[in-house]
């Protein structure tokens, strides 16, 4: 008896990590895709915007980058749906597929040199299209990987949502490092280069899409009866508070990620003046650090709970971001800069690392990928999205440090609720 417990355990774990490992490599892929146009914008920007000023081209793309994040409700919204009525499994595999769709249009788009003012309103398609896709990968992959945990582990395994969101980003990163250095000339890559990492993007989509197939659906939605399965707007509309304290969970927490993650890598070009090369290899070794640092942070919030970390973040965050994004604008020495980079990311961890969890488990199954879903892309549509567009703009008209205020101020009004909220991991309805 003992011996068969031990087995079914042992099935149990390889299941789990099956079921994981899956939704987590579709989650890399797609996040990936959705990150390479941020990390080659420096050279793909003058191709689809023929403006001599460098910040002029830079605001364009992140303009277009910011609409991408208008579809992300839209999307939230439709595969939302999608997972509470349907599956989550169904709605992840539709998801990466259509990705795959906009990474191939960016990539073979011809610039606005060939065909004038129809390559940036492909461009705006194309991101439009990823915005979609991105907008129901949330919600529905946060849902997943938490319903997939056991109680005990759920923060560290949930965790690994922003590993492989991250994860994306490094390998946006590692291949443009590989571009920039081993392979092709600052010239190839502006003038064709770029758009090697889109075609790559488009293949690693329709690999996920095969792994996404084969991936096990959650007990939580197999268990659900046919009423559970109505679910929809009218069924979310039923829980104001959860929706409120997505909304209020997300503000601080994207404007921070955005600032010291995408951002990252202009900024430490445009306003630091740091090369092309210096920057990439700086914001890839800083991620790759923030990416093993989730998992650790996950495993503290199974410990003390996702409350304290939560309130870490709010408070560190609160007296920290305008500091040291004033030192790294007035820095020259790179051993500090990314010092500091760490210093912020470490900061942001205690959002990052346990948001999806802690949203997952505010709704029960019929409403929990919606749930999820919805408020955080209509919150990060409006502040993650034009974190990048207004930091831009307040350089371009000579007040940069107002950015910095700004996303002091947002920390600090997520910092509010994160005081009052209740501590998920002791409230959870994944158990219900």
């Amino acid at each position: 008896m003992e011996k068969t417990g031990q087995k079914d355990e042992i099935k149990g774990v390889e299941y789990r990590l099956k079921s994981i490992f899956g939704g987590s490599v579709g989650n890399l892929v797609e996040w990936y895709d959705w990150y390479t146009y941020s990390a080659f914008a420096l050279y793909f920007s003058p191709a689809f915007f023929p403006n001599s000023n460098p910040t002029a081209q830079l605001l364009n793309t992140a303009g277009i980058f910011a609409v991408g994040f208008l579809m992300r409700p839209i999307g939230g919204w439709l595969f939302g749906s999608i997972a509470d009525k349907l599956g989550r499994k169904r709605a992840m595999t539709l998801s990466v597929l259509i990705m795959a769709i906009g990474s191939l249009i960016i990539g073979l788009t011809p610039g606005y040199k060939r065909i004038g003012i129809a390559a940036p309103l492909l461009l705006v398609f194309a991101r439009l299209i990823q915005g979609l896709s991105t907008g129901g990968e949330y919600g529905t992959s946060a849902t997943y990987l938490s319903e997939m945990a056991t109680k005990k582990h759920r923060g560290f395994y949930s965790s690994f949502q922003y590993v492989t969101l991250i994860g994306g980003q490094l390998l946006a990163l590692g291949i443009q490092l590989i571009l920039q250095n081993w392979l092709l000339t600052p010239a190839q890559l502006h003038s064709w280069g770029w758009r090697i990492p889109f075609f790559i993007g488009a293949v690693l989509s329709f690999i996920a899409l095969y792994l996404r197939r084969h991936i096990n659906e959650t007990a939580a939605f197999k268990s659900k009866n046919s009423k559970d399965k109505k679910g929809g707007i009218a069924v979310l509309l039923k829980y104001p508070k959860e929706i409120f304290t997505v909304v209020g969970l997300t503000l601080g927490g994207t404007i921070a990620f955005y600032t010291f993650s995408t951002y990252m890598q202009k900024f430490l070009v445009n306003t630091v003046h740091l090369s092309n090369e210096t920057s990439t290899m700086l914001s890839f070794i800083s991620l790759l650090v923030f990416a093993i640092m989730q998992p650790l942070f996950g495993l503290l919030s199974d410990k003390i709970g996702r409350k304290p970390l939560l309130i870490g973040f709010g408070v560190l965050g609160t007296l920290c971001t305008y500091p040291i994004l004033t030192g790294l604008a007035g820095e020259t020495n790179t051993t500090i800069i990314f010092l500091l980079m760490i210093g912020a990311l470490i900061i942001v961890s205690g959002y990052t690392s346990i948001n999806a969890v802690v949203k997952a488990e505010l709704f029960p199954a019929e409403i929990r990928a919606l749930g999820v879903g919805l408020p955080y892309a209509l919150t990060v549509a409006i502040f993650g999205g034009t974190a990048e567009y207004f930091a831009l703009w307040f350089k371009n008209i000579g007040h940069e440090n107002y950015f910095y205020w700004y996303v002091t101020g947002c920390i600090l009004i997520s910092l509010v609720l994160y005081t009052t909220m209740k501590d998920t991991k002791h409230h959870s309805k994944i158990e219900d």
